[in-house]
């Protein structure tokens, strides 16, 4: 009997043991969104990697956007249990600042390979491509090279795209248009009109009805033809190259002021924008990386071409006038 209490004790005190190491793992909770925290996406590939070299464990919270994931944080304000927003990006950025929620974070990030130079103090960078439409070789032989030849193509020709209150590329969109054409943006959504199959909350949805031969066109980014290169050996999925140039998505990743592990999280940053943490996010995330990563970028992205010409508007006109863009182009549309 009292072997047996000894051993019971020796197992108690064993287990105490264990759960006060658990204990003293720090955590870094981070919200993303849906598809970055997958199985498929960067999250567990990143956790696996980070964890080790950071004593650590990285807890995705993943909302359906990355839109999804600020009203979130702006709904639980300083009592948001988030240490870190990963998957926000430039076009709501400015939105993100005002919050007044972010960190500085304090990194020195000489080392990135951005269409723009970069300088914002809350914000580190870890991917980027242009909004672009997807075309299928098979069945559009000639794709059209501006907006306006769009809108000038016969009227049974369909296109798919988001809606910009629920979905990153539906707000580039806007964004795209407003700054290829200023005060006649109006007058193109009006000309894309007849062209628009439908609006859809979603990447995710209106990419598949375009993959489904529903509609002609969709959506989406110049790094998306990699995917079907790499992962279904399929090359006749392609980008239309625009003559009026092309809006940005570069995605950032802050710190929340209110989270206990500002160090850690900060450590975690530098990690993500270090050549270690992005040769995780090409074929993942299916964007290009922030950093030069020689061989290590899968030659399918090196081969993408790209734009000519980014267009660009700032953090504050965006801040200012996107309520605005947006309901222009919801009443032009609908």
């Amino acid at each position: 009997m009292v072997k047996s209490i000894s051993m019971a004790l020796a197992v108690l005190i064993g287990l105490s043991a264990v759960s006060a190491q658990a204990q003293d793992v720090p955590t870094l909770t981070i919200y993303t969104y849906d598809g970055f925290a997958a199985e498929w996406g960067p999250g567990p590939q990143l956790s696996a990697a980070f964890e080790p070299v950071c004593g650590c464990k990285l807890n995705w919270v993943a909302a359906d956007s990355s839109i999804g994931t600020l009203r979130r944080v702006q709904l639980e304000g300083p009592t948001t249990e988030a240490d870190l927003i990963v998957g926000l990006d430039t076009a709501i950025a400015g939105e993100a600042r005002a919050t007044g929620l972010f960190a500085d974070h304090g990194l020195t990030l000489d080392n990135l390979v951005l269409p723009e130079a970069w300088t914002d103090q809350q914000f580190v960078p870890f991917d980027y491509s242009h909004f672009a439409f997807m075309y299928d070789t098979d069945r559009t032989e000639t794709p059209p090279k501006s907006f306006e030849e769009l809108i000038a193509m016969p009227e049974d020709f369909k296109i798919v795209v988001q809606d910009p209150r629920s979905a990153t590329p539906g707000l580039g969109l806007v964004l795209w248009i407003k700054a290829a054409y200023g005060d006649r943006a109006s007058e193109i959504w009006a000309g894309l009109k007849p062209h628009i199959l439908t609006v859809t909350r979603e990447w995710s949805e209106s990419y598949s009805l375009f993959l489904d031969g529903e509609a002609d066109m969709a959506l989406s980014y110049t790094t998306s033809p990699a995917y079907h290169i790499i992962e279904d050996k399929d090359e006749t999925i392609k980008a239309a190259l625009f003559e009026e140039g092309h809006y940005p998505q570069i995605e950032v990743a802050g710190v929340l002021k209110s989270s206990d592990q500002q160090e850690l999280a900060k450590q975690f940053l530098a990690w993500f924008a270090s050549p270690a943490g992005q040769k995780i996010i090409p074929t993942t995330n299916w964007m290009f990386p922030v950093v030069d990563l020689g061989a290590d970028l899968d030659p399918a992205f090196a081969g993408l071409p790209q734009p000519e010409k980014t267009l660009q508007l700032s953090d504050e006109d965006i801040l200012a006038n996107s309520s605005a863009w947006i309901d222009e182009m919801l009443a032009a549309v609908q």
